[in-house]
């Protein structure tokens, strides 16, 4: 058995592909077919759930709320087990004092809001006054327009005179006695109450609901590792912790802002002397939980109520400019020093979050939509069927950079390609760069070949892209002069579709560390051409593959011509795929006949550099 025979599996090992008779050839990869069945499926599953939320919303808010409560209260629940407390005492605790607060919190607006219903008359007159004088402006200043452009200035049509009817007035008037119906005290009772009844029914299921899951924590933490993970328990508990932790540090924080947020914006009403202050600044600091557009909606009702209390605007702009200062310094300040710069959310998912929960449920879902949201994309980083929230709603880029890498020069854009490198750069080197993100960007391109969906034209239109952006980076690095008395190093392209941008990697990362470079296709190698390379003081051949057309045979009688043409140059082949086998059999490395081999650019840009280095200093 010959060194030849050992490497019948190399081409599996190099393409991952079957290998097929030599007049046959290879077997392209069949395209992988698109699940219709499981997406027809998931919209199906994802229709129902949306159904579910819509019309099962009088069940599900309060659970929902009960469980937004719990892990607002499971922080504060903690804190008291630790001053030895049993749970049970603690969690009553705690809910009361939750319940203490929204009956404080209720007990304030309703008598700030009848406090304002009292003066709505006045309020009203003052409004009506200034749209009055507003339409006098308006119609004296295009009376002035009118005038001035030579026309008429518009009359007001005399009232029209009417004439009296004998009839109607020999007729009497009829006399008519209104007798007011007996009301049941049962019957004002109900309407007094139904306004309250609705509210006060969900905020007892709510703290209800909210006492059991807190008191069953773990139980319900441990059907949920049942229910999603139990194969892998560690990392299922892991991640539910995490989660959890995340969750409620989270709203804990923004509980705690919002709330900053509603007394500085009450404070600042009182102070400008906006009638009901206290309301207008829980309102302010519960639409604050909406991001983006919440001050924004909280704004508007006491900004109208001052251009109502006050003859003139000043009011009203002060009412503006307080929630002008006051949101930028909670946003861009107090957010980002307490709990980061960002939620975890994109901000097209923020947005359009808020529009969905308010579709299904109201101003409520209007309130709850970024924590909900929240809690789907938490879910959707640790639990692997949810990932798709995570890309849908997330703030973590959709690609890998392998990924963009590869559908810029996909899409043939050089430009957003460069502007990618460059970002990347800011944090790691140019060879860095080649190895993790250019080169197994090109193995994506080269495993989509082989499927057969990347077509001859363009192969070489993405070729051409990334040796355009391999030329501009190069023109931004620091090439120093080559090292005097090391020879040349010829980088020699395979005979892959891709391995012309390799070898411009290669050359370029050569010549960054002081090594004299050119780069030679693979036409000019083949039998014909070879006999015209000028080859002389060439101390260190560099040949790329990406991928081995055909056997390996091509590539070892390439090794030969070269050798014959420089027989005192040493040979480093660089298998940028899946080359694990020549990289550790020394049978094939014999059947090859390289000097030396590498699997990462890093690896070839060492060997050739240790290369060349030796024959400099044995010359």
């Amino acid at each position: 058995m010959t060194d030849l025979d050992n490497i019948s599996g190399y081409k599996d090992v190099l393409t991952g592909e079957r290998e097929t008779s030599a007049t046959t050839g290879a077997a392209p990869v069949p395209p992988v077919s698109a699940p219709e069945l499981r997406s027809l499926l998931a919209i199906a599953v994802g229709t129902l759930v949306v159904a579910a939320l819509y019309f099962g919303q009088d069940v599900l808010i309060p659970i929902v709320l009960a469980v937004m409560l719990s892990f607002v209260l499971s922080p504060v629940v903690a804190v008291l087990q630790r001053l030895r407390l049993w749970r049970a005492p603690a969690v009553i605790i705690a809910v009361l004092a939750a319940l203490g607060m929204l009956g404080a919190v209720g007990t304030l607006i309703g008598s700030q809001a009848a406090s304002l219903s009292a003066n709505a008359p006045q309020y009203a007159r003052t409004i009506e006054a200034k749209v009055q004088g507003v339409q006098s402006f308006a119609v004296g200043r295009l009376a002035s327009i009118t005038k001035s452009l030579g026309g008429h200035a518009p009359r007001t049509a005399a009232p029209a005179t009417t004439v009296a009817d004998p009839a109607a007035a020999a007729t009497r008037p009829v006399a008519v006695r209104v007798v007011e119906e007996r009301t049941s005290p049962l019957t004002i009772a109900m309407t007094v109450l139904a306004p309250v009844l609705g509210p006060l029914e969900t905020t007892i299921l709510v703290l209800i609901v909210a006492i059991f899951v807190l008191m069953q924590k773990e139980d319900l933490r441990d059907r949920m590792i049942r229910l999603f993970g139990s194969n892998d328990l560690h990392r299922t508990t892991r991640a539910m912790d995490d989660a959890g932790q995340r969750l409620s540090r989270y709203f804990l924080s923004q509980l705690a802002v919002n709330t900053c947020f509603g007394i500085i914006i009450g404070i600042g009403l009182w102070a400008i002397g906006v009638p009901s202050p206290a309301m207008w600044g829980v309102m302010a600091g519960l639409l604050r939980f909406v991001p983006y557009i919440g001050a924004l909606i909280a704004a508007v009702a006491p900004a109208a109520l001052a251009a109502a209390v006050d003859p003139g605007w000043t009011m009203a702009i002060e009412v503006v400019v307080l929630f002008a200062v006051v949101e930028p310094l909670t946003g861009y300040v107090v957010e980002p020093l307490l709990y980061g710069h960002s939620t975890g959310l994109s901000p097209v998912s923020v947005i359009v979050s808020a529009i969905f929960w308010t579709w299904l449920w109201g101003p409520i879902g209007l309130i709850m939509s970024t924590p909900l949201t929240l809690c789907l994309v938490v879910m959707g980083r640790h639990v692997k069927s949810l990932e798709f929230f995570d890309v849908l709603l997330g703030d973590r880029p959709a690609l890998t950079p392998v990924e963009t890498f590869y559908q810029r020069v996909l899409a043939n854009n050089p430009d957003e390609a460069l502007a990618q490198a460059e970002a990347l750069l800011t944090d790691r080197s140019l060879l860095a760069y080649y190895d993790d993100v250019a080169l197994a960007g090109l193995r994506l391109a080269v495993e989509d070949q082989a499927r057969g969906t990347i077509d001859h034209r363009r192969q070489v239109e993405m070729t051409r892209t990334m040796q355009y952006v391999v030329a501009e980076l190069g023109e931004d690095a620091d090439i120093p002069r080559p090292v005097a008395g090391a020879g040349r190093v010829v980088c020699v392209a395979g005979s892959g579709s891709f391995d012309e941008a390799v070898t411009a990697m290669l050359a370029q990362l050569l010549s960054i560390n002081g090594l004299a470079t050119q780069t030679v296709a693979n036409g000019q190698t083949s039998r014909d051409a070879i006999a015209t390379l000028d080859l002389d003081d060439v101390t260190v051949i560099a040949i790329s593959y990406l991928e081995v057309e055909g056997s390996p045979a091509q590539l070892r009688y390439l090794i030969k011509r070269l050798r014959a043409k420089a027989p005192g140059a040493r040979v480093v082949v660089g298998l940028w795929p899946q080359g694990e086998a020549a990289l550790s059999d020394a049978a094939i490395q014999r059947a090859i006949g390289a000097d030396r081999y590498a699997g990462s650019l890093a690896d070839a840009v060492e060997a050739i550099s240790e290369e060349a280095s030796a024959i400099r200093q044995a010359a």
